[in-house]
């Protein structure tokens, strides 16, 4: 089998031709797979709230917009590496994705490569390295995050980490602050991407014991290792308290990030998700991402929670503990540093802090599974060494797998060619599934494919009669198809559930034109006053609002109503609606200033004014 490249002792592998090749060849590999990616819309599923209906991101970059990225917890997170990545981009490509798309596709290739030479530096073997790196870049389960265009900061973090895993590697050799100061750095804008990095300094506690050679033992009994090993030897203590800044960063990030997610109402209660069912879950998953590693099949966007039994929790939990106490036993550090990684990176992931609806996600396996992929290239070659099989073997399972990789990895990305075809395959391949009918029906309502929408709209509160969310949203589709009686029916459900102010904001604001359409002006009334309360910066309920007391006949109210909805985001059409309600209070000079105000704004006159006409007369 392929030897060492270079001896540890001999400083650092020279990354010659072969190397530069063979990382040229992973690069072109992950172009030709992603390439029709480029082709693939904006998903209906956070890629709304990052890019294509971000506001502040498409401010572009400057300034301000660097400091709403500082500062903001939106999408439940601090990540403002990622924001700026993305206003940067929005300079560049503004609504179309097909930039975005390629930006995902280039990170991924980038990381293979990282991965690729930082393992080949560190262990001085080629072969192996590629292997581990080959799998990582055509892998199924890595798919989602680099279609995904909400998931670049995935991509962005892991660029940062194996960079800060790079500079590590510097610091083992010669030592210095500002060789740890590098790693920090790289550390803390890996967690200013996304805070799934979060345990870097667990992962190069583990990097000290392989393939560093750090971490002091009998070499006797360690035959991977090289036995003239450059680096100094520590104690485990030693280490340990040597890494205690950057404990210190992941600790920051963790308050950090548990705060933004408490702000936004993503992180469950143990009400609503009891410890033991988190517990248990968590188990269980370990189980179906090994699997998932072995055997990728029935990817999808969205896993929701689903039953599993005592004998399942057990099983699994048996099965994790007996191939611990093996390689912890064992002799192969490659083997037990490999397995540590996998079972570590993924527990800010594993569900124990629950944040969302799913059970488990394909773009959580991004980091952890290079874990995975250490324990099969390593093993499998050494497996062969001791057997003398010849190079033909390796070779021709090489030549199976990463095909059979490469052909999964296509056949799951064409998933993402489009929303309705994204959703429904997620809905057939993860049984009952709220979040799935939820966004395969919004999908189909934006194709214009209204009945079909309804029936998966129905199908979502079927599965989950209590969320709130369920009951909102085919609220306003009855409204839409004139089922406005079934629709504030609804909508007194999702008030009754909910206590999540946003939810409650629209609910109301659509509620109040319910009664609206059915000439209950005043619960029209007192629900927009209750809308207004809630969320005085909503545009549309302002105007709503006006045009309730404009029916009664309340012209100032109506007034205040127009010019609340005037400031907040002005046209022609709010300033004509404001000037009707000063002309009917009497106050000419103020309507005329109102006038010549619509005017100013208006980019079509004639149209505004009709606009304006059918608001008034509805």
């Amino acid at each position: 089998m392929e030897p060492s490249v270079a001896s540890a002792g001999a400083g650092p592998p020279r990354i010659d031709n072969p190397a530069l090749i063979l990382g040229l060849v992973l690069v072109l590999s992950i172009l030709v797979l992603y390439n029709p990616a480029g082709r693939y819309p904006f998903t209906n599923y956070d890629d709304d709230l990052y890019v294509s209906e971000n506001a502040n991101v498409q401010q572009a970059l400057h300034w301000n917009s660097i400091r709403w990225a500082f500062t903001t917890t939106s999408v439940a997170n601090w990540h403002p590496l990622t924001w700026i990545a993305y206003e940067l981009e929005w300079q560049v490509f503004h609504q179309n994705p097909t930039g975005y798309h390629y930006v995902n596709v280039m990170l991924h290739a980038g990381n293979a490569c990282l991965l690729f030479f930082l393992l080949l530096q560190a262990t001085g073997f080629l072969w192996r390295s590629w292997m581990v790196a080959a799998l990582f870049a055509f892998h199924p389960m890595n798919v989602e995050s680099v279609a995904w265009i909400a998931e670049q900061k995935n991509l962005l973090s892991m660029f940062l980490l194996l960079l800060a895993l790079i500079a590590y590697r510097w610091y083992a050799q010669k030592g210095g602050a500002l060789r740890y100061t590098s790693v920090a750095i790289l550390f803390a804008l890996g967690l200013m991407a996304k805070p799934q990095v979060i345990t870097l300094p667990f992962l190069l506690l583990l990097w000290d014991y392989w393939p560093l050679g750090r971490m002091r033992f009998d070499r006797s009994k360690v035959a991977e290792l090289p036995a003239d090993a450059a680096v100094a030897t520590h104690s485990f203590v030693h280490l340990f308290f040597e890494k205690f800044p950057l404990f210190a960063l992941s600790a920051a990030s963790a308050m950090i990030t548990l705060k933004a997610q408490a702000a936004d109402g993503s992180v469950a209660s143990f009400h609503q998700l009891p410890l033991a069912i988190r517990i248990g879950n968590a188990v269980v998953c370990y189980g179906r991402y090994m699997q998932k590693a072995l055997w990728p099949s029935h990817l999808a966007i969205m896993y929701p929670y689903s039953g599993f039994s005592v004998f399942q929790v057990g099983i699994t939990l048996l099965l994790l503990a007996l191939i611990s106490t093996f390689l912890i036993g064992g002799h192969r550090r490659y083997l037990l540093t490999g397995w540590l990684w996998f079972l570590g990176a993924l527990v800010p992931m594993i569900g124990l802090v629950q944040v969302g609806a799913q059970s488990m996600a394909d773009r959580y396996g991004y980091l952890p599974f290079i874990g995975l992929f250490i324990m099969a290239s390593w093993g499998l070659a050494d497996f062969m060494k001791r057997q003398r099989w010849p190079v033909a073997v390796p070779v021709l399972l090489c030549g199976v797998v990463l095909p059979g990789l490469t052909l999964a990895s296509r056949h799951q990305l064409a998933y993402w060619r489009d929303n309705v075809v994204l959703w429904s395959h997620a809905v057939e391949v993860t049984g009952p599934n709220f979040q799935g009918q939820e966004h395969l029906a919004s999908a189909l309502a934006d194709d214009a494919r209204t009945k079909e929408a309804g029936q998966h709209f129905v199908a979502a509160l079927a599965i989950d009669p209590t969320n709130a969310k369920g009951n909102l949203n085919l609220a306003v589709y009855d409204q839409t198809q004139g089922k406005v009686e079934q629709a504030i029916q609804l909508y007194r459900n999702t008030l009754h559930l909910t206590s999540d102010v946003k939810v409650e904001g629209e609910a109301l604001s659509n509620l109040g034109w319910a009664y609206y359409q059915l000439g209950k002006l005043q619960d029209a009334e007192s629900t927009y006053q209750d809308a207004v309360r809630i969320n005085p910066k909503n545009h549309n309920t302002w105007t709503a609002m006006g045009l309730v007391e404009n029916r009664l006949g309340k012209c100032q109210p109506a007034g205040d109503a127009f010019s609340q909805a005037a400031a907040i985001s002005p046209s022609a059409v709010d300033y004509l609606l404001l000037e009707h309600a000063l002309l009917t209070c009497g106050r000419v000079s103020e309507a005329a200033s109102a006038h010549a105000k619509a005017q100013q704004l208006s980019d079509n006159w004639k149209t505004s004014q009709a606009l304006a006409d059918r608001l008034l007369h509805y």
